[in-house]
């Protein structure tokens, strides 16, 4: 008998220690000087902290934002749930946005915007298409719900010691979501990321970025550094 309470034992460590091993935790902030999202400008100076949990393909994240400079910049919690198979990706994102009450899910009164997204990465380059599903999104020319999507390509790349992504994003329709009359290209950037030593056993990512936004006829610089646990 106590022979196997003892394997029961260790087989329930076992069990304890593999399940610990597979699920991972994600704490970290980025600090940017300044929030561009799909080419929109959405705020000065800020904090977005993330705190996720994954387990094989599958992933929950909780991502945040919020100005530090000024007090009208977009406050934001999002929530996605995510999964990937080999180079398939999907996902579903609840964005929210402050103004209003959080449990709030009525629809023409809610400030929640649900979004779809399914993407290929290939490695050398990777395409993802999100459409908003519900919540509150944009309108077409026609007044009508326009299901807001939006659409991008990134290539990778390596160059004099940082990583680099080139990325083209384009919104295929019009809505008001985007401030779009039809197709229309919103985010041409170029971006590159490097690793500072900050101690013996510790580095800090830091990256800066060029972003162009044609229809809006904006151009903007961001600066970041990447804070994680």
């Amino acid at each position: 008998m106590n022979k196997l309470i003892s394997t029961i034992l260790l087989m329930t460590c076992a069990v304890t220690s593999l399940a610990q091993d597979s699920v991972k935790t994600n704490i970290g902030a980025d600090i940017v000087s300044r929030y561009i999202w799909r080419g929109l400008d959405l705020g000065n100076t800020s904090v977005q902290p993330t705190l996720g949990i994954s387990y094989g393909g599958l992933s929950l994240n909780a991502w945040g934002s919020m100005g530090l400079t000024e007090a009208n910049d977009t406050k934001e919690l999002d929530l996605t749930l995510s999964y990937t198979t080999g180079s398939l990706n999907v996902s579903v994102t609840d964005y929210w946005f402050s103004q209003g009450n959080y449990f709030t899910y009525t629809n023409h009164k809610t400030t929640h915007v649900i979004e779809a997204n399914v993407g290929v990465d290939l490695g050398v380059a990777s395409l993802q298409w999100f459409t908003n599903v519900t919540g509150d999104d944009g309108m077409n020319k026609s007044g009508d719900r326009a299901f807001s999507s939006y659409v991008e390509a990134s290539v990778p790349f390596q160059l004099g010691g940082c990583d680099w992504a080139a990325t083209i994003g384009a919104v295929p329709y019009a809505t008001t979501f985007y401030d779009t009359n039809g197709f229309a290209i919103t985010n041409v950037s170029l971006r590159a990321t490097k690793e500072i030593a900050a101690g013996k056993n510790f580095c800090i990512p830091v990256f800066a970025g060029i972003t162009a936004n044609p229809r809006a006829e904006k151009m903007y610089m961001v600066f970041g550094a990447t804070l994680a646990l």
